[in-house]
């Protein structure tokens, strides 16, 4: 055998090892959680403002659930319950970490009746975790993004996650969406590098430096679409040009129960926050195909809850939804949902079964092949076999938000079962029952027409709360109505028009929000 041969052989033994496909594995498992994002913020869900081809194009190929719930309104609760499979009454979560509770709840200085009840403010490690739970599967772990449910002793790594970055106590992008941000776990690399854009590259390159000998389960945790939104120049313009073109409403704001609510999708800033985030998903997408494992990965995408239309940046519209994040109406709760795993589900599909964030631990186990994790109770279901037979579960959904939020909700639970969604407000002791097949908009309460059925979900509802501990408000004995009505006065005569003008600013052609776009011009 000439030289030549022997050098070649082995040379050839190492390419094609190089070159061999993983070995058969247990799916791969990217979930992807947008922060804030309304039900219609995306294209395929129906907006024909905002530009999202890339979760446009996850929805067609696979499967989009059009009856998609939060397990809550605000956001830690709701991620608690994604990572725990529980309802937020009985995680006890049951606000965003940070919020002001009783007494305390007076400096807000908004002189609301009741004064809420505490929360828990970490997510406690005797939790069994979605990322525990793949964990003992022998999956590698990995988080990027958002956490916002613990701080110290209570981060992603402390969940069953081996890898974190930019996971810690803050709910927003301190610093901004531009680089330099203010990020304790995520580095400052490159000047006025998108916030997104980096999360997504740092799961791409998790993805595409593994050695390939065991699944991955990784969460992809966008800051995006929080407050404050911020977009480059060129988005902010394209989006402007859009609106224009499809012509501006005289008004852009109306006013709900307690704060003034967009009724446009026409803000050409947060447009250009949602266009990043989906470019983001493209990013990591492309991983996937680069690897070569897109068709045996699941990957799911959603919302913690509805989209920001009152409150915080006043940013987008969730109409014909009614209110938005903080509010008990289907504009708070319905979110996107999306899922992808081409060896299971044909894609173009839909499904019209009510799925919960509770429900996607045990659904996304189940999907991936693996034990449910029995250690600790849960309100959420193994939903594959009902989604894959387009049969509803005859069950309750439960929310606990025994709150006022910063966008105008109320203090109140709620049960939904079947078509009939009971809301029982604490502060008055009244319930509205919507039926949601006829009345999806949630404009007429027929608790008087139908007082058998308002009857038996009260009393679901309360035999719930009042099983797994549930915390409700006091009365504040310094309650001042006659405050409280000045605060009402304030929000409608002053806060009304300046967001109108805000909104007609933002949408002028000479804008400039600063020098340097937020840093985005560095």
């Amino acid at each position: 055998m000439s030289t030549f041969r022997l050098f070649l052989l082995p040379c050839l033994l190492l390419l094609l090892t190089a070159c061999a496909p993983e070995p058969d594995l247990p799916p791969n498992v990217l979930f992807i959680i947008a922060d804030d994002l309304g039900y219609h913020d995306l294209g395929v869900t129906g907006s024909d403002y905002y530009e999202t081809p890339h979760l446009d194009a996850l929805a067609k190929g696979g499967m989009q659930f059009t009856n998609a719930y939060t397990a809550s309104r605000v956001c830690s609760p709701a991620r608690a319950s994604i990572m725990t499979g529980q309802f937020t009454a009985r995680h006890g979560i049951t606000d965003w970490i940070g919020a002001k509770t009783g007494e305390d709840w007076r400096k807000v200085g908004r002189h609301n009746q009741l004064l809420p009840p505490d929360y828990h403010h970490n997510m406690d490690t005797s939790h069994y975790t979605m990322a525990e739970a793949f964990a003992a599967a022998g999956y590698e772990t990995f988080f990027a993004g958002k956490w916002h449910i613990g701080g110290e002793q209570s981060r992603p790594e402390d969940h069953g996650f081996a890898i974190n970055k930019g996971g810690y106590s803050s709910g927003s992008p301190r610093g901004g969406y531009f680089s330099p941000w203010d990020n304790p776990v995520l580095p400052n690399e490159e000047a006025g590098e998108n916030l997104s854009m980096r999360l997504s590259q740092e799961t791409a390159d998790f993805i595409n430096q593994r050695d390939g000998s065991a699944p991955f389960f990784a969460m992809l945790s966008f800051y995006a679409v929080h407050g404050p939104i911020q977009t480059t120049e060129e988005k902010w313009a394209k989006y402007r040009a859009k609106a224009v073109e499809h012509g501006l409403a005289e008004h852009g704001f109306g006013m709900e129960r307690r704060l003034p609510i967009r009724l446009q999708q026409d803000n050409p800033v947060y447009a250009g926050l949602v266009e990043q985030m989906d470019d983001a998903v493209g990013l990591v997408m492309a991983a996937l195909e680069e690897a070569g494992i897109a068709d045996n990965t699941i990957v799911v995408f959603t919302s913690d809850h509805g989209g920001v239309a009152s409150g915080d940046a006043y940013a987008t519209s969730n109409a014909p939804l009614r209110g938005g994040k903080g509010y008990q109406w289907e504009g708070g709760l319905r979110v996107p949902l999306l899922l992808r795993f081409p060896t299971r589900v044909d894609p173009g599909q839909k499904s019209s079964v009510p799925i919960s964030g509770a429900d996607l631990y045990p659904s996304l186990l189940s999907l991936a092949g693996q034990s449910p994790a029995d250690r600790q109770p849960m309100d959420g279901m193994d939903m594959v076999q009902a989604v894959e037979r387009g049969i509803s579960p005859r069950r309750s959904l439960y929310w606990h938000y025994p709150h006022y939020g910063n966008q105008g909700g109320d203090p109140s639970s709620i049960i939904l079962r079947d078509n009939y969604k009971l809301i029982h407000y604490h502060e008055t002791g009244k319930d509205e029952l919507y039926d949601l097949y006829k009345d999806p908009r949630e404009r007429l309460s027929v608790t008087e027409q139908q007082p058998k059925v308002s009857q038996e979900l009260k009393t679901e509802l309360m035999e719930y709360l009042n099983s797994v501990g549930a915390r409700f408000p006091d009365r504040d004995p310094l309650y001042d109505p006659v405050k409280a009505a000045g605060v009402a006065a304030f929000r409608r005569d002053t806060l009304l028009p300046r967001l109108e003008r805000q909104r007609k600013e933002m949408l002028s052609e000479g804008y400039e929000p600063n020098e340097d776009w937020w840093g985005s011009r560095q």
